[in-house]
């Protein structure tokens, strides 16, 4: 991973000198950039407001997105099949906080509260509840496993879905900073801009928005002064 101060130079000069202060609204509830984990949470109360139904394989009949994101999953699932001859499934879209809240403690019942901290989401705390997140996986099969990162489907995916607009959420090296386990299925929406730079700098989510609220308070600083 590069240094934090390497990752900020690069990005810096992606960014040229106006562009982080019309990311504000993208970095708030309702924009591509909202970062939401144990950390930063959402009330029980937050639905998008353009939910939608991409027009993909699914392994149930109702699989919801915000319709951007929608848009760019049946691009990216578009593309996987006719470069590649893959169909991808969406497993998971959307789900409200209370489908959330039925999801953990059910993990919990079933494999005790250690693993169900590691890899779901508390009620309030899922990207899923944002509408911009899906889980994938393969025609062969739609379970959720990590041996998903290893078929030809998983690594096409993390390797391509950055020109989508999306990104590998969860890797195993990231635990650390995300808070959750390895998860080759989820990506999440952040647009194509974003993704690219994220995928060319390696880094988690969380550093990335960390980068530009830097990057942000370095080109507000008056000229002649230090940050």
């Amino acid at each position: 991973m590069l240094s934090k101060s390497l990752a900020l130079l690069m990005l810096l000069i992606s960014l040229g000198q106006d562009a982080v202060t019309g990311y504000e609204d993208q970095l708030s509830l309702g924009g591509n950039l909202f970062l939401i984990n144990r950390q930063y949470t959402i009330t029980a109360d937050y639905i998008p407001n353009d939910l939608v139904m991409p027009n993909v394989a699914r392994s149930s009949a109702s699989v919801l997105m915000r319709r951007e994101a929608a848009e760019a999953l049946e691009q990216l699932f578009a593309a996987a099949k006719a470069e590649q001859n893959y169909t991808l499934t969406a497993v998971s879209g959307y789900r409200s906080y209370q489908t959330q809240n039925n999801i953990y403690r059910r993990r919990v019942k079933n494999a005790g509260q250690q693993t169900a901290d590691l890899y779901v989401a508390l009620p309030g705390a899922s990207e899923h509840q944002l509408g911009l997140a899906m889980d994938v996986g393969r025609r062969a099969s739609s379970r959720l496993r990590a041996s998903f990162g290893n078929t030809p489907e998983g690594r096409w995916l993390a390797e391509n879905c950055y020109r989508f607009g999306f990104i590998l959420r969860y890797k195993a090296e990231w635990v650390e900073t995300t808070g959750y386990g390895y998860e080759p299925w989820h990506i999440r929406y952040v647009g194509v801009e974003h993704a690219q730079r994220i995928q060319a700098l390696n880094i988690p989510f969380e550093d990335y928005i960390a980068l530009l609220r830097e990057a942000q308070r370095a080109q507000t600083v008056p000229q002649g002064e230090t940050p």
